[in-house]
């Protein structure tokens, strides 16, 4: 079961249904049928608002953002979906601070739940550093079905390392 590593972790009868979804070709047919369409956020500048949007709804004392952007250069198979970066210089007297957030560019042409799971999942680092209780229940309060929407995201990763994209979505 190599082919269910971002599933790894979870319980045996998940990794068994999974599997049989692989099995029959029906694993895009199924995330298909549950999210159906993708997201209209396709530039830069209406990602920053989006996510703007979210922090200022949810976490309105976070540091201001001052930069967003699909990152190309984000290898998702192997290494994250997004990237958070808090960056402080000292100039002169005074600390600057910078607060990065970049997006993977293949999701772009992904469901709109899909990239608010990844931007939730980025934001709450501003508020807890650690993936600990505190970090996962901002997540779900900033969107409640996280957990299960994280979860078809590592099902859709499963499909584009073993099939290839979801056509319709792009």
């Amino acid at each position: 079961m190599d082919s269910l590593k971002y599933i790894s972790h979870y319980p045996q009868d998940i990794k068994m249904q999974v599997q049989e979804l692989i099995r029959e070709n029906k694993l895009a047919l199924h995330l298909k049928n549950k999210y159906p369409t993708a997201h209209a956020i396709k530039t830069d500048k209406a990602l920053f608002a989006y996510i703007n949007d979210i922090k200022n709804s949810y976490i309105k004392n976070a540091p201001t953002l001052s930069k967003v952007l699909y990152d190309g250069k984000i290898n998702v198979i192997h290494n994250a979906l997004g990237t958070h970066h808090f960056i402080s210089r000292v100039q002169g007297a005074k600390l600057k601070s910078k607060n990065e957030i970049r997006i993977a560019s293949m999701f772009k042409s992904a469901p709109l739940e899909f990239l608010e799971m990844i931007v939730v999942h980025e934001l709450s680092h501003f508020k807890a550093k650690e993936h600990n209780r505190a970090f996962y229940s901002l997540c779900e309060y900033m969107q409640p079905s996280y957990h299960q929407v994280e979860f078809d995201v590592r099902l859709y990763l499963t499909q584009m390392e073993i099939f290839s994209k979801i056509e319709e979505w792009s």
